[in-house]
């Protein structure tokens, strides 16, 4: 990279993202706030769909924010999490022209020479960027990640203007401060666009799941990488919903994947992949049957104090066996203020539904009669209804994308209508655990990694 970064930051970027955001989203927080200046309900289907309206001629870090508003549980009215839910993250992809000119500033104008093959035609495009297929000079075949122009601009305009989201909210119902939660999204956003991070994102993952066999992550070419260009080798694979009429054992071995996929780190290094999202994985097979899965981004990972992840295990050996004291240690852990006895029955309405399948020791279906986008919203609406008469709650950042990834995952293992022994599985991953150990093995990965420890 030039000593000048000319897509850094920049206020004439940022103003007309300000302009394009709020006028659009101005325009419904205005005409919520006068309906219930009139006494009316500002809450109505009519005004969800508005907003969702005025995002989605949005493209870009917005359409990412928004979705992931959405699938927080509790964060914003359910009928405004179910219209955002529709939005498509898909942006209008970049034209040759322009995908030439954009891997011209990221490898110089002898880019084309670095590769045997590039596809200008992207096989992917999202809210950040695109990726197209190529093949190194080597014949590997790998997957070019290339970021939109501006992102870092975008991302900052759109941080700033998602507080209008959270202001509509608080005005309406404010049972829980989403100070914490606004925080924690922007980080993560922002992590999002720095490629190099990612890239050590994907050492980590390697290091973390190179014994597990049922799990795929691809190898980085760095030398055709950069700050806002990813080169990976491209891991052949079919999408999870093409197997939803595969047998039973072929999807709950796939469900199997998944589940290892999101706890072994979360388990042994207190890293999760915070972005569920169905794109992100795909199923690989041998023989003709699937045997596992890829996991293919690495922009939305979070890295957790090893305290978290022993919250994490106290909680589910409290509830397991019924020990209230470990249940409110772990609560206190985690950092929730204030704990009476009526506050601490309203958060196990949602911690008995989150590790319900993990308390079991029976083969079972992550959730009876309940479709994927529904799977959360009946235990997140329990809790804000009991929230009422205590609120607001400060929720501790750290939940925002541990609830949203199991909450993902869930909707996977609806996906696929996997049968399986989640309290068993779970048992295998916290085998001897111990906060000490999270820390040490924690530590020598993120080194390795050139990543630092969460605090």
């Amino acid at each position: 990279m030039s000593e000048r970064d000319n897509e850094a930051n920049r206020f004439s970027a940022r103003a007309v993202r300000y302009a394009r955001v709020g006028a659009n989203v101005g325009g419904v927080a205005a005409r919520i706030a006068g309906t219930r200046l009139l006494g009316l309900e500002g809450r109505n289907l009519s005004n969800a769909e508005a907003l969702a309206k005025a995002l989605g001629g949005l493209k870009g870090p917005i359409m990412k924010v928004a979705q992931l508003v959405a699938t927080i549980p509790d964060v914003v009215p359910p009928e405004y999490a179910a219209e955002l839910q529709k939005l498509q993250s898909q942006a209008p992809p970049m034209g040759p022209a322009f995908v030439k000119r954009r891997m011209m500033a990221e490898l110089g104008p002898q880019w084309r020479t670095r590769f045997a093959e590039f596809d200008l035609k992207p096989a992917a495009a999202a809210s950040l960027g695109q990726v197209h297929r190529a093949t190194t000079h080597d014949g590997v075949p790998v997957a070019c990640k290339l970021q939109y122009p501006d992102m870092e601009s975008a991302v900052e305009a759109d941080i700033v203007q998602l507080d209008i989201l959270f202001a509509l909210h608080r005005r309406m119902d404010p049972v829980i401060d989403t100070t914490e939660i606004a925080k924690e999204i922007g980080a993560r956003v922002r992590e999002e666009l720095d490629y190099v991070r990612e890239a050590k994102h994907i050492a980590l993952y390697r290091a973390m799941l190179a014994e597990t066999s049922d799990v795929r992550v691809p190898a980085l070419e760095a030398g055709l990488s950069t700050r806002r260009l990813l080169t990976m080798h491209w891991l052949e694979g079919d999408r999870i919903l093409d197997h939803k009429r595969d047998g039973q054992e072929a999807r709950d071995r796939i469900s199997t994947a998944m589940f290892h996929a999101w706890w072994r780190p979360f388990s042994h290094h207190g890293v999760i992949h915070g972005d569920p999202h169905l794109g992100n994985y795909t199923v690989f097979s041998e023989d003709g049957a699937p045997q596992g899965i890829n996991l293919l981004d690495y922009g939305c990972i979070r890295i957790f104090p090893p305290s978290f992840v022993g919250g994490v295990v106290d909680l589910y050996r409290g509830l397991l066996e019924n020990d209230q004291a470990r249940v409110i240690h772990a609560y206190e852990t985690w950092g929730f203020k204030g704990l009476t006895k009526e506050l601490v029955d309203t958060l196990n309405i949602w911690a008995r539904f989150i590790y319900g399948p993990l308390l079991e020791d029976r083969t079972r279906r992550i959730a009876e009669d309940v479709s994927p986008a529904e799977y959360g919203r009946k235990q997140a609406f329990q809790v804000h209804q009991a929230l009422k008469k205590r609120g607001p709650v400060t929720v501790p950042r750290e939940f925002v994308f541990m609830d949203r990834a199991a909450i993902g995952l869930g909707g996977v293992f609806l996906h696929l209508d996997a049968g399986l022994n989640f309290h068993r599985l779970f048992e295998q991953e916290i085998e001897n655990f111990s906060t000490e150990h999270v820390a040490a093995v924690q530590s020598k990965a993120l080194d390795r990694a050139g990543l630092a420890a969460a605090h």
